[in-house]
């Protein structure tokens, strides 16, 4: 796959901010950082790895933190001290995604030795290994009941796994290039997958069906994000574009224009009026959702943003950079107008 040339030197990947939680952060200098998602200020630098953190991810509770790694481990820590609790061994290439299970009991984790494993929160053990991928697994999600797990490979399938005893139900097949995102929709019923191939496909979660593929960007998808009621997804695209769809019909709602790069994530507010994005020309931007005005352009960056997330009282927007900085904004009066 072709890559940004700042992304062999540097990368920051997910970023998840729980309510009234510290945000964390994964970069390429081999740490974790806690950031107070009130003030901003760094809480703590967790120290370990020792290659790129690749994904981070905060249990549903807030109290562990896990974090992927190319160094092949992944690391869960107590959110509160910033204590190591243990380290999750036998992944034989980088973990390139890491996600917690609703309840968070499990650990899913996708990596480069092309398999996803599920690991027992409480003792680190793991559960199983899920083979069946011929490339990189680079994207884990479970959906929302817990029940099935999506993961989306550079084999350019999506393939949808039984949690309760790791059977492969059913592989996706469709796209013609590497599948860089898969994400379900609130209700569970659909699975979203973002790929290279330009395309977006809606499967139906509980069959394998593939519902419908929205075309249009004219070059590679990777993030998607359903909005909060599930009516409409977003996706982005280094054509520099965003592209809003009625997920009911498949048709196109709008294009949302403005960043002079591509664009590489995006994330709705939780009361769905904003849409967030950040991209190769250094900026975020707030767009309306409903209308598809931009609302305000941030800008801060140093270097290309690579991931934006929303808290859950939508308060505060979480911005990770290639410039090695998580910035927070205050989103509040803007949502609320």
């Amino acid at each position: 796959e072709s890559l940004h040339p700042a992304a062999a030197d540097t990368a920051i990947s997910e970023v998840v901010v729980p309510a009234e939680k510290p945000l964390a952060s994964g970069s390429d200098d081999t740490t974790v950082r806690l950031w107070d998602a009130a003030t901003g200020q760094l809480v703590r630098t967790l120290a370990g790895h020792t290659h790129w953190v690749r994904s981070v991810a905060l249990a549903p509770d807030g109290q562990l933190l896990a974090s992927g790694s190319d160094d092949t481990t992944i690391r869960l820590w107590d959110v509160a001290t910033g204590q190591l609790v243990r380290t999750l061994e036998g992944h034989t290439a980088g973990v390139k995604s890491v996600a917690f299970s609703p309840d968070g009991r499990l650990l899913a984790s996708g990596s480069a030795d092309k398999t996803v494993r599920l690991w027992n929160t409480t003792t680190g053990e793991l559960v199983r290994t899920l083979a069946g991928h011929t490339h990189w697994v680079r994207s884990v999600a479970f959906a929302p009941d817990g029940r099935l797990l999506g993961s989306g490979s550079w084999d350019d399938t999506v393939r949808l796994w039984d949690v309760q005893n790791g059977q492969c139900l059913r592989t996706l097949e469709g796209h013609t290039r590497s599948v860089d995102s898969v994400t379900f929709s609130p209700d569970g019923r659909l699975l979203a997958s973002g790929s290279w191939d330009k395309t977006v496909r809606l499967w139906d979660a509980a069959t394998g069906r593939l519902v419908r593929t929205l075309e249009g960007h004219t070059a590679g998808v990777g993030s998607v994000a359903f909005s909060p009621d599930g009516r409409l997804l977003a996706s982005r695209s280094d054509d520099t574009t965003i592209r809003l769809w009625d997920v009911q019909n498949g048709q196109l709602v709008r294009t949302l224009e403005g960043h002079t790069a591509g664009v590489k994530s995006v994330a709705f507010s939780p009361d769905g009026r904003l849409l967030a994005s950040g991209g190769w020309d250094t900026t975020v931007r707030l767009w309306d959702a409903t209308t598809g005005q931009l609302v305000r352009t941030l800008k801060g960056h140093t270097d290309s943003v690579f991931s934006v997330a929303f808290s859950p009282d939508g308060r505060l927007l979480a911005s990770g950079s290639l410039d090695n900085t998580v910035r927070l904004w205050g989103i509040a009066p803007w949502s609320q107008r």
